[in-house]
């Protein structure tokens, strides 16, 4: 099977290396430059918790000091994943929604209102997640740690393996990613390739851009189970 990924390398290069051992060919279209923003290390003592809706925000966090224990709110399974690895032991995983990570904390007793949670994520967010939890009273630092830029251009090889080996399947990660691919496709003319496609979106919000240009065969799929979708097909 033909499997197209969206994601940059560093956050696929583990999902490839299996899907390619299981006998697939992968093709690499990464759709966002992700770029570390300069900032001072953050004092974790000011925030009672940490939220990160990217494990783009984790791999880019820079701080005084690590505090292992500091309880962090992530959005999903592969957001808390880089997390533990980063040495957090204090997790909470909302399953990959933002609208569950802000029902989550509104329901966290390990919360003291009170206090300062600082909100760490990229320059381009789907949800105001600040601003809804400001709306429950709660104090919140929003910290813009990396950007995101659409990569517009694809290199010779790639587009000529698209169109020796149109994808199966794609998985896209994010509204951005999707609007970025959908713009490189469109410039290259590869849209003829894609018609029997499926698109695997990692939420409704995802689908919803791909149902805006025509696309069909769309599905919402959890991090995680990528391998799963597949063996389903």
């Amino acid at each position: 099977m033909n499997i197209l990924i969206t994601r940059p390398l560093i956050d696929s290069e583990d999902l490839m290396g299996k899907l390619f051992s299981l006998g697939h060919k992968i093709i690499h279209v990464p759709t966002l430059k992700i770029s570390p923003v300069k900032l001072d290390p953050i004092n974790p003592e000011k925030y009672n918790a940490f939220i990160f809706t990217s494990a783009n925000a984790i791999k880019n966090l820079k701080l005084l000091n690590k505090d292992k224990n500091k309880l962090c709110f992530c959005v999903g399974a592969i957001t808390e994943k880089i997390v533990r690895q980063q040495g957090y032991n204090n997790t909470i995983s909302a399953g990959g929604t933002v609208n569950a990570l802000k029902n989550i904390i509104i329901g966290a007793d390990q919360l003291d209102k009170k206090k300062i949670l600082a909100y760490i994520c990229g320059d381009n967010t789907t949800t105001d997640l600040d601003l809804e939890l400001k709306k429950e009273g709660f104090l919140i630092d929003k910290i813009i740690n990396y950007t995101s830029e659409k990569i517009k251009e694809l290199n010779e090889d790639t587009n000529k393996l698209i169109k020796d080996h149109p994808p199966d399947i794609i998985f896209v990660y994010s509204t951005r990613s999707a609007e970025s691919f959908i713009e490189l496709i469109k410039k290259y003319s590869l849209n003829g390739l894609m018609t029997e496609s499926r698109v695997m979106c990692i939420s409704e919000k995802v689908l919803n851009v791909f149902e805006q240009f025509g696309w069909k065969k769309l599905e919402v799929f959890e991090a995680g189970d990528e391998i799963l979708k597949i063996n389903n097909n």
